[in-house]
């Protein structure tokens, strides 16, 4: 726990183009917010900003670039995150699928792309996804115990 409350420090997609970088855990948070134990004496431009910031505790576990055919061709080549979701923040955040869109593989926006995994309180918890051959994807859910499949019936993502 980082114990900067509930509102920081965001969570962070990284991007790393070559080996040997170092994302600034856990002296600095999300590229911009120094650790106020153990980033004494360090600062956040040594270390690779993030690509982009995501939520505040949503807990991004898994991702995947969508390679498929079947979304719109605004999806292809985007990145869909399976937020499993906070547990010790005063208003949960997360239980979500979001969509980074990216151009030239940099980061233009971060939005929700699938929810209702929480309600007053959750009844799934998103942790994995898989795209499938058809170009559908598998949501894996270990508070409902459950895969979830999301497909598009819209005339072809060609």
């Amino acid at each position: 726990m980082d114990c900067m409350g509930d509102d920081m420090p965001a969570c962070e997609l990284n991007h790393a183009p070559k080996s040997d970088l170092h994302f600034g855990f856990p002296y600095c948070h999300q590229g911009d917010t120094i650790d106020p134990k153990f980033g004494l004496g360090r600062s956040c431009t040594e270390f690779q900003p993030p690509a982009q910031k995501l939520g505040p505790h949503v807990a991004p576990l898994g991702m995947e670039f969508y390679t498929g055919q079947q979304f719109p061709k605004e999806y292809h080549h985007q990145i869909f995150i399976a937020e499993h979701g906070s547990w010790n923040r005063a208003e949960r955040i997360g239980y979500r699928i979001t969509l980074v869109k990216l151009k030239e593989n940099q980061a233009l926006s971060y939005e929700v792309f699938a929810e209702g995994w929480l309600g007053k309180e959750p009844w799934g918890r998103p942790v994995d996804l898989e795209l499938l051959p058809d170009g559908s994807l598998l949501v894996s859910d270990d508070f409902g115990d459950a895969i979830y499949r999301i497909s598009y019936e819209g005339g072809g993502g060609n």
